[in-house]
């Protein structure tokens, strides 16, 4: 039996992807756990990102399978957004170790054909 290592990829995932996506666009992302083939990750909005909910856990969820290889099987995606951009106050919260309350909870399916 394999036991996935959240801690290791989410470490993976900081200094190679979600470094680009903090500078860059103000958001970041990390995995909360992975079972059944459903990744479940917490997306941080923050000033730069434009996206609206739907457009950012289509982006992400699709990130985070592709990106490594022990998610790539995975068929959908749970996403729990926390908007600091709308919430200023959260980012200072989250910054203190406190997990605020999501402002979004979106679920994507990968395959198209799957529901078929």
């Amino acid at each position: 039996m394999y036991v996935m290592n959240i801690e290791e990829i989410n470490r993976k995932h900081f200094l190679e992807t979600d470094m680009y996506y903090r500078v860059g666009y103000g958001l970041s992302s990390k995995l909360l756990d992975f079972e059944n083939g459903i990744l479940e990750i917490e997306v941080v909005i923050s000033k730069k990102w434009n996206k609206n909910y739907n457009l950012t856990a289509q982006e992400m969820g699709h990130i985070w399978k592709k990106s490594h290889r022990e998610l790539n099987k995975a068929i959908a995606c749970k996403v729990y957004i926390v908007d600091a951009k709308k919430f200023p106050y959260k980012q200072h919260l989250i910054h203190k170790g406190i997990k605020p309350g999501y402002d979004a909870k979106k679920g994507i399916i990968f395959r198209t054909d799957y529901l078929n």
